[in-house]
């Protein structure tokens, strides 16, 4: 019971104080002047020229990276599941970009990988004759920053769908090569639908971390163009000094959170049950 109560303060205090200040009229530039302000800060929030755009970039970068991450995920399960020389290190090297902290993988992709001028891929474009390569983070913002957070999280997805595949019954393999099934009948029929779990697992989880994208955008300067619902919070506490709006627009950040969650912990248990 003590640490269940440590726990639940831990939880909910952070979360009731921004409850209480999404309906106070409090900016950080007049602190001595607060007041009750009701719904006025939820209806400034989704009135913000930002809101509807950060909103469509939230969704498009969720679906995108799930989309990547599950599609190569699999993919690299698929591969890392043979047997060859080497498998251990490069199941090792497969997994590591997952343990690289955002900011740092951010400023690696920044300037040593996608840089305009001094990248890797400058240089690549250069090498097949391109005089001015492709400045990825001015024309392909959005774009960019998914790539990024796909790679990240990409090593995630591998490492529970092999670990998935590892698990599949041997008389199951064994019974589709004596009835002379092809690859792509067996991955279809064998394969896919005994990870049909693990990766609805792996899309809650993806989900829930996604839509709280921050590092990547802050760290690459694209949040101008790329920004998601939680750089929208950030700038109205950092830019505008609003602390009521910044807690009213987390508030709307973790409403959205929970009714995809919960979308997905129900079809999830339905997949379990099945």
């Amino acid at each position: 019971m003590p640490s269940v109560l440590v726990l639940s303060g831990w939880a909910f205090i952070p979360l009731a104080l921004t409850f209480y200040f999404a309906f106070l009229s409090y900016n950080l530039q007049d602190p001595e002047n607060t007041g009750w302000a009701g719904l006025s800060n939820f209806y400034y929030f989704f009135k913000d020229p930002f809101f509807v755009k950060d909103l469509i970039n939230t969704i498009v970068l969720v679906v995108g990276v799930i989309v990547t991450t599950v599609v190569g995920g699999v993919f690299l399960a698929l591969l890392l599941d043979q047997k060859f020389w080497g498998r251990g290190i490069v199941r090792l090297l497969v997994i590591a970009p997952f343990f690289i902290m955002p900011t740092v993988s951010s400023l690696v992709w920044k300037n040593l990988i996608m840089h305009p001028v001094f990248g890797l891929t400058a240089e690549i474009q250069r090498f097949f004759g391109e005089h001015q390569p492709f400045d990825w983070f001015g024309r392909a913002p959005l774009f960019s920053v998914g790539l990024i957070v796909a790679w990240q999280w990409l090593p995630y997805a591998a490492l529970i769908l092999l670990t998935a595949l590892q698990s599949l019954d041997e008389e199951q393999k064994d019974a589709a090569q004596m009835d002379g099934a092809n690859a792509v009948n067996y991955f279809w029929h064998i394969v896919l639908p005994h990870l049909a779990r693990p990766i609805t697992v792996v899309i809650l989880i993806e989900t829930i971390f996604i839509l709280n994208v921050f590092a990547e955008i802050k760290v690459t300067s694209v949040g101008g163009f790329a920004g998601n619902l939680t750089y929208l919070v950030f700038s109205q506490l950092n830019d505008a000094n609003d602390v009521g709006m910044a807690a009213a627009g987390g508030l709307v950040a973790v409403v959205l959170a929970n009714i995809v969650s919960a979308l997905l912990v129900r079809f999830v248990g339905k997949n379990l049950e099945a």
